[in-house]
């Protein structure tokens, strides 16, 4: 019996280990309160117990952190070098425990969280090279990378 509700656009980008997906209860006027509990539910069903969020404000920390999940925030409002590593350096803490399975969003999945995703990809050293990473995030998530989110991920081997 399924528990809970998948969220939104929710996609594993390493097997039981890395996953990401649109804000959890939904964004903007369509959050609901019920969704999230149930949205929830359904993560930690599926073994999450880590979510990093990379919206601006701290939406959902006190309800994560409420169902015992490790929450944590690394804002990320632009694409840039800088707000990058600090993000990649956050996720690697995160994995760098072997039993943590981890769940990042933020309120959709765009260009900028797609992004991230490929660059942490060389950032872990799970793949060398940043065209490798591009093209797996981009059959991972169904979608294209822009220019912005490419350029970034050959400066993730230096973060």
């Amino acid at each position: 019996m399924t528990v809970g509700l998948e969220p939104r656009s929710f996609i594993w980008v390493i097997a039981r280990r890395l996953a990401v997906s649109e804000r959890i209860g939904g964004y903007g006027s369509q959050h609901r309160r019920v969704r999230r509990e149930e949205e929830i539910a359904w993560l930690k069903s599926q073994g999450i117990n880590a979510v990093l969020s990379l919206l601006d404000g701290n939406q959902n920390l006190a309800a994560y952190e409420k169902a015992g999940l490790v929450a944590s925030s690394e804002p990320l409002p632009e694409l840039t070098v800088d707000a990058v590593r600090r993000v990649l350096k956050a996720m690697s803490r995160a994995l760098a425990k072997p039993d943590r399975v981890l769940l990042v969003h933020r309120d959709v999945i765009d260009d900028t969280l797609a992004g991230v995703l490929a660059a942490y990809l060389v950032h872990s050293g799970r793949i060398e090279e940043p065209i490798m990473a591009t093209a797996l995030i981009q059959e991972i998530l169904r979608r294209p990378l822009g220019p912005g989110a490419r350029a970034i991920i050959p400066l993730a081997s230096g973060a």
